[in-house]
């Protein structure tokens, strides 16, 4: 059953990013045509017509039809790393996480496990939720009267367990934003040469070259590359934040596990 839900809960998840999607491709398109291609931002009064001087919406959109595939992706970005930002920050809880950390570590150091429950119940997020299972398992082991190796195996499998129950949540939606990196550059690369491709088409008509066919062209590439460039840039940016931050909160649980274990050891020793 437990599997059951976990695979519908991933259809869900795979359509909802699925629709993210093709809605920001569909408003990048609908940004191209109706706000950079709006017949003000060009001379005549037509998209036809030369951008006005200065105009850099009418510049993008001389870009050419993969410019509102650029925007799609840059807007994929955007609307993913905040998601991504919401979800992290609710991981790590209510409170400040290096001051809850420290908290908890002293309440368990000093032996008192209920008093770093209730903590973990006040911070609530995916960091508390797996330090309070390990300690809820030292709680019986500690009745059991494991010994420490022993113990010590029990709770780390407990946290084991929290952390990957947890950590579907955290790196979800991480794989489309480091694919985003290399789309982004390759968007950009394929606006780049059929940009080019137009200006040696130019260069290459019979008689004088159509200086306005070249221009228009070589404005096309440079601008494509731009966008992706700029696209990929921050997508590595985002992605590389959110991949620190994921890495400090596994290793705030591993830190609390380890104290927790070396607090058992200590009660082992204790009653020897």
């Amino acid at each position: 059953m437990a599997n059951v839900k976990k695979e519908k809960g991933s259809g869900l998840g795979g359509m909802i990013s699925a629709i993210i999607i093709a809605l920001c491709i569909f408003a990048g398109w609908l940004i191209w045509t109706f706000i950079m291609g709006d017949g003000a931002n060009f001379e005549g009064g037509v998209n036809t017509g030369h951008p006005l001087p200065g105009n850099y919406l009418a510049m993008v959109y001389k870009g050419g039809p993969i410019v509102p595939v650029l925007m799609g992706l840059l807007l994929m970005v955007i609307v993913f790393s905040f998601e991504r930002f919401a979800v992290i920050s609710k991981a790590a809880g209510k409170a400040n996480l290096d001051k809850f950390m420290s908290d908890v570590q002293k309440s368990i150091k000093t032996g008192d496990i209920e008093g770093a429950i209730v903590a973990c119940d006040k911070q609530q997020g995916s960091v508390a939720n797996a330090i309070r299972s390990a300690l809820v398992k030292y709680q019986d082991v500690k009745k059991e009267g494991l010994d420490s190796e022993a113990a010590a195996e029990t709770i780390h499998k407990e946290i084991e367990e929290a952390t990957s129950l947890e950590m579907p949540m955290l790196e979800k939606h991480m794989t489309i934003l480091s694919t985003l990196v290399s789309l982004g550059t390759l968007a950009g690369l394929l606006g780049t040469v059929t940009g080019m491709i137009k200006a040696f088409g130019a260069l290459a008509s019979s008689g004088t070259p159509d200086q306005a066919m070249l221009a228009n062209g070589i404005s096309e590439a440079l601008i494509n590359t731009a966008t992706g460039i700029s696209t990929s840039a921050l997508a590595i940016v985002v992605y590389n934040l959110f991949t620190s931050k994921i890495d400090t909160l596994t290793y705030s649980i591993d830190e609390a596990g380890n104290t927790i274990v070396n607090t058992y050891r200590h009660f082992r020793g204790t009653q020897k």
